[in-house]
């Protein structure tokens, strides 16, 4: 039996997943804090933190009610995020991963129901990550064009699956790979096949040496005729009518502006350090702390403006979102640029400030800064954002037929 789009899963069980526990976000970020240099250092997985953040209830805090879930929408996510994020970005970044496929089902049901049905069971157990793998090495994105090279062969009542993935964020620690991929049908067809991690065939080469988000482990994925069902497959169409290419907008702002409010969180821990550091340093020649000095208030308080900024804006679009406002969502690429810019520049501030004891790998404003810089290679990207920005205003502005006299065109 096919459930009606919207509908509840068929024979579903009865599903205890943890309901999520915002309040338990302040004690969350310290618990995650507490080892992410060391993660970082090593480049380790942080599976402990996966653990804590499902204890929260907060992996499966966008799973529908209809399938046993709160339901939690972008403004509760982008809370959670920013959260995570000041912890440790790795494990904010692969829980945002999580919740945006969860969120995505929620508005629009695509998962075969018997696979939705299992990660839901999974979920309930313990921490099930899910990830779309989508980033090839000859490919880049697919948001800027292009058909996957990763092939699915039909093979009786499966799909026999082959490729190569790149930047597969969290890919040692995920229960569900999306990978984007075409068949080798005529015409072709692209779309996302569910692979359960640890299939055969599949193989995680670790590849991840970055100056960020080291301890996300967005290693490389190969695929060697991997077993799907045939029916595990998400929005199986031909190219030009594929949403998951390019998506929707209203998935574009969950992206957006949930990456957006991860770092900002980053920026927040910066932040919070740079003015211990300043609370803490007394120079022998002025005998008191420079949080005291005029030009280093100013300095703060330029940061604080900018971060306040950022997340009001984050949050009020979320919110608009959540409420179905297609402007805000169609602005939430903007407030991509915006946000990020602002954190970047934060933390470039902060360590502006701080000298050597900023760069110091001892102190973790070195590690903030060169996660927070991760933030720009994320899509929607600053470039796409700006050339649709500038083009929209461009054409809502009259064209001039001819200059009035006495001017230059």
């Amino acid at each position: 039996m096919t459930p009606a789009p919207g509908g509840p899963l068929p024979s579903a069980p009865a599903l205890a997943l943890p309901p999520p526990d915002l309040d338990r976000l302040p004690g969350l970020t310290r618990r995650l804090a507490a080892r992410a240099a060391e993660h970082d250092r090593d480049a380790t997985f942080p599976t402990e933190g996966f653990t804590l953040v499902h204890d929260a209830g907060l992996l499966t805090a966008t799973v529908a009610v209809r399938y046993g879930g709160s339901g939690a929408g972008l403004a509760d996510t982008v809370r959670i995020l920013r959260a995570l994020g000041a912890g440790d970005p790795a494990v904010a970044l692969v829980t945002a991963m999580t919740l945006f496929a969860h969120a995505a089902q929620a508005r629009t049901p695509g998962w075969p129901p018997a696979a939705y049905r299992a990660l839901l069971a999974e979920s309930a157990a313990g921490p099930a990550l899910v990830n779309a793998l989508r980033v090839e090495p000859e490919l880049g994105s697919p948001v800027r064009g292009g058909l996957p090279a990763t092939t699915a062969r039909r093979a009786g009542d499966h799909w026999l699956l082959t490729g190569h993935k790149i930047y597969s964020t969290g890919a040692v620690g995920l229960s569900r790979m999306l990978v984007f991929a075409r068949t080798d049908e005529d015409p072709v067809r692209v779309g996302t096949f569910v692979v359960r991690a640890g299939s055969p065939g599949v193989t995680v080469e670790p590849t991840w040496d970055h100056v960020g988000l080291r301890a996300s482990r967005s290693d490389d994925v190969l695929f060697d005729d991997v077993r799907v069902p045939v029916a595990d497959v998400i929005g199986l169409a031909t190219p030009g009518a594929v949403p998951g290419a390019r998506p929707d907008a209203v998935t574009g702002a969950w992206n957006a502006l949930g990456l957006t409010a991860l770092y900002l969180g980053v920026a927040s821990a910066a932040r919070d350090w740079l003015i211990g550091f300043l609370h803490e340093r007394v120079p022998t020649a002025l005998g008191a702390p420079l949080a005291g000095l005029p030009r280093f208030q100013t300095a703060v308080g330029e940061i604080e403006t900018a971060l306040t900024g950022a997340d009001t804006l984050v949050d009020a679009l979320a919110a608009r979102v959540d409420a179905g406002d297609e402007q805000a969502a169609a602005q939430a690429g903007m407030a991509k640029v915006t946000g990020t810019r602002a954190a970047v520049t934060a933390v470039e501030q902060a360590l502006a400030l701080t000298g050597n004891h900023g760069l110091t790998r001892a102190n973790p404003l070195q590690r903030h800064y060169r996660d927070v810089l991760c933030s720009r290679v994320h899509t929607p990207q600053d470039d796409s954002v700006l050339v649709a920005a500038g083009r929209a205003a461009l054409d809502r502005a009259p064209a001039r037929t001819s200059a009035p006299k006495g001017t230059h065109p």
